[in-house]
């Protein structure tokens, strides 16, 4: 390698014991002579002036319009424009966004799998409501510990490592699934896959979100909430046509292991993120995996150094980061916005739509499990095809915008749902010891104890020794009955549909953008613990509220919590698209409120609020 030369930091005296030593160890750029500060060289670079190299006395010739355009920073760049006329993604980029993908895909697999197999496990074991909820509830409740550990683990054994085990873990959870003998190893298997997910889940957008091109990223992120989707959408699909079979559910949970296999077979050409690389000293590994994303853009070699040079100025700023440094006003500020999205995320509704998107239709008149199935696939599509409408609107839209909109249409989808369940179940509790009391044959169905009788024409005890017609399924229902159903379907299709557009993307794109190098994995573990945390809690408990406070008290419920982040995200969360990760810090420092900030003068002024604030703190 020849000799090894640090570059001489201005301002900083030599630390042997520095995380940063050796950093320019295998830097040609810098071997062998001292150089400027690289922030100062940052700018003279942003400026596209010459400028003397302070050891050699060699002048360093004006930087390219090209480059300076890369690595400019007064105003962001219209998405419009670099999707239009903007280089071609290497073919590098999409094979590894595909492999870190899978992981999304099993994610989306577990969460629509459930929704399917569920209501034949309670059917074959005979579960009762507390039961079916453990069963959904397990898999988040190893999602929050496994999130919570990647904050330390992400940055000790990087990306790539991370990965690999989550999807071990994913493996050894579907094989517990599929040869559970009884309840207990069913959530057992379900807690295993649940660590998995829960990994995978704050590594894999944090991995493509720095393996991605700046003005890519927004869409490069999204694509893994697509594959989630995706994931779903097949869960529905395998679940419908294994529905009728023998153990068809445990084929259902044994399917997710074949697409974690491909995953782990990917591994040896799948590389670290380059970050993280720069971080540990590995700038020659760092450079050959910058120079492959970036192979199909002009001037490639001198971003690639922009970007290392970029990089290793975080690394110098921030030095060495611990959980205490996120109580930072500007970073806290950040890891609060992402704690709220991610709450939103679930609290609003959708993934119990998604768990029990069988169990809802069946309450809403759809009387088999097969025809209940059926209709949760049109429900899982219309997620994936909004979802690809997300991925194409959101660098010209804006996170901002796309999550005001959806928030407004999923209280609108909320509050029809729940008037629709008043004319299929009545506005009443399931909680009766009396079956006759029961109006309906909907409300009737959706107490275990009781069924409804069609010679006695109301709801009876489900008795077959006292009823021999009694059934837990309503075949003759009156027209406004009847029309509730088809309301109820379209509204909750509306309520997905704008969910995917907006709410079942944004939160882990913004999360992605927010934070610094430094801190970006120990904040996103705390997101991603809320986010599985909140789903823990509404997964827990739906069930339980659709019989105590009525099915339509509890999406009403899900639509007050829609309004309350709506006014959250209006008064919190910045604008991060087409800005770089390092305006969007300084974004978070600022004093203006997102709702005002609207030009490039206001986001100078972010920047110059920030830089002001620092020198008061020394």
């Amino acid at each position: 390698m020849g000799d090894i030369t640090r570059a001489k930091v201005v301002g900083q005296p030599y630390d042997p014991a520095s995380p940063l030593e050796g950093l320019a160890a295998s830097d040609q750029m810098y071997q062998g002579k001292s150089v400027t500060h690289p922030a100062e060289r940052q700018q003279l670079l942003a400026q596209g002036t010459s400028y003397i190299d302070e050891s050699t006395c060699e002048d360093v010739p004006e930087t390219p319009t090209s480059l300076r355009e890369s690595i400019e920073d007064a105003t962001p760049r219209d998405a419009t424009e670099v999707a239009a006329n903007g280089p071609a993604l290497s073919l590098f980029v999409f094979y590894i966004v595909s492999v870190a993908a899978i992981s999304g895909l099993l994610f989306g697999y577990d969460t629509g799998v459930i929704a399917g197999a569920l209501v034949v496990i309670k059917d074959e074991w005979g579960l009762n409501s507390l039961q079916q909820e453990f069963v959904v509830g397990a898999t988040t409740l190893g999602a929050i510990g496994g999130g919570l550990s990647c904050g330390v683990l992400a940055d000790y054994l990087g990306r790539k490592l991370l990965t690999t085990i989550s999807a071990v873990i994913f493996i050894a959870g579907a094989l517990l699934m599929t040869f559970a003998p009884g309840y207990a190893v069913l959530v057992g298997g379900r807690v295993v896959v649940g660590v998995g997910v829960g990994i995978a889940s704050m590594t894999v957008p944090m991995y493509i979100s720095e393996v991605s091109p700046r003005d890519y990223r927004g869409r490069l992120v999204t694509v893994n909430v697509l594959t989630i989707t995706g994931g779903q959408l097949i869960a529905y699909l395998v679940a419908w046509g294994l529905t009728d079979t023998h153990n068809g559910w445990r084929w259902m949970f044994a399917i997710s292991a074949f697409p974690v296999a491909l995953q782990l077979c990917c591994m040896p050409w799948f590389p670290e993120s380059p970050r993280h690389l720069i971080k540990k000293g590995q700038i020659d590994r760092a450079r050959r995996v910058l120079n492959r994303i970036y192979a199909n853009f002009p001037n490639s070699p001198d971003l690639v150094e922009a970007e290392i040079n970029d990089v290793w100025t975080r690394i110098a700023e921030e030095g060495s980061v611990s959980y205490r440094d996120l109580l930072q006003p500007g970073i806290l500020r950040a890891v609060i916005v992402a704690c709220i999205l991610q709450a939103s995320q679930q609290l609003t509704g959708f993934n119990t739509v998604m768990y029990y998107s069988s169990t809802i239709l069946k309450m809403a008149g759809f009387s088999s499990n097969k025809s209940a199935n059926q209709f949760s696939i049109a429900i899982a599509a219309t997620n994936m095809l909004m979802t690809i409408v997300a991925i194409s609107v959101v660098d010209r839209l804006g996170r901002r915008r796309l999550l005001l909109t959806s928030l407004a249409g999923m209280c609108l989808g909320l509050v029809l749902i729940g008037i629709a369940f008043i004319f299929i179940v009545g506005f009443v509790k399931i909680t009766s010891n009396d079956c006759t009391t029961y109006p309906k044959c909907g409300a009737c169905i959706l107490d275990d104890k009781c069924g409804w009788s069609a010679s006695a024409g109301h709801c009876v005890v489900n008795d077959r020794s006292l009823f021999e017609d009694v059934v837990s399924q309503c075949n003759n229902r009156t027209s406004s009955e009847e029309a509730g159903t088809w309301v109820a379907l379209v509204s909750l299709i509306f309520y997905v549909a704008i969910y995917g557009l907006g709410l079942g993307n944004i939160p882990w794109l913004v999360q992605s953008e927010i934070f610094s190098h430094g801190v970006r994995s120990k904040a996103a573990s705390f997101a991603t613990a809320t986010n599985w945390s909140s789903n823990f809690l509404i997964s827990m408990i739906f069930l339980t509220l659709t019989q105590h406070i009525t099915a339509s008290a509890t999406f009403w419920l899900f639509a007050v919590i829609c309004v309350i982040s709506f006014m959250l995200v209006f008064l919190m969360l910045y604008e991060t698209k087409g800005r770089s990760l390092e305006e969007v810090r300084e974004l978070f420092k600022s004093n203006i409120p997102p709702y005002r900030l609207n030009t490039a003068k206001q986001l100078a002024q972010c920047a110059g609020d920030s830089r002001a604030e620092e020198e008061e703190e020394e």
